[in-house]
């Protein structure tokens, strides 16, 4: 299970990555484009991957990782179920995200580095 803290310090360790507010939700950014959000009402996220990320990493649980049920999951955008997913699994979906928005100076610089900190 991963909590709002932990989530949060994943999302934030990110280059450039903000939180801020989106309606109803806590916003994770890059460049002010949003990589994620949390809902705290399910203790879920949404998170903006590729839609080949979003098919890989809902194999590992359909129940957990599935695409958002409207024409926002067929642009990428997926749910995930804190209550139910390891912090290992929500580090690489979180660290796909923000590559997937942040510009390709960022993302490719992070990318190159091993580890983030």
């Amino acid at each position: 299970m991963v909590n709002l803290e932990s989530f949060r310090k994943i999302a934030l360790a990110y280059p450039e990555a903000i939180e801020d507010t989106h309606f109803d939700k806590l916003s994770f950014r890059v460049k002010k484009k949003i990589f994620a959000t949390y809902n705290p009402k399910k203790n879920q996220v949404s998170v903006k991957l590729s839609l080949s990320d979003q098919d890989l990493y809902g194999l590992i649980d359909k129940n957990t990782i599935y695409a958002v049920p409207n024409a926002w999951g067929k642009q990428g955008w997926t749910i995930v179920e804190l209550n139910t997913i390891n912090e290992e699994i929500i580090t690489a979906i979180v660290r796909s995200a923000y590559c997937q928005v942040a510009p390709a100076k960022l993302a490719n610089t992070y990318l190159d580095q091993e580890n983030i900190t």
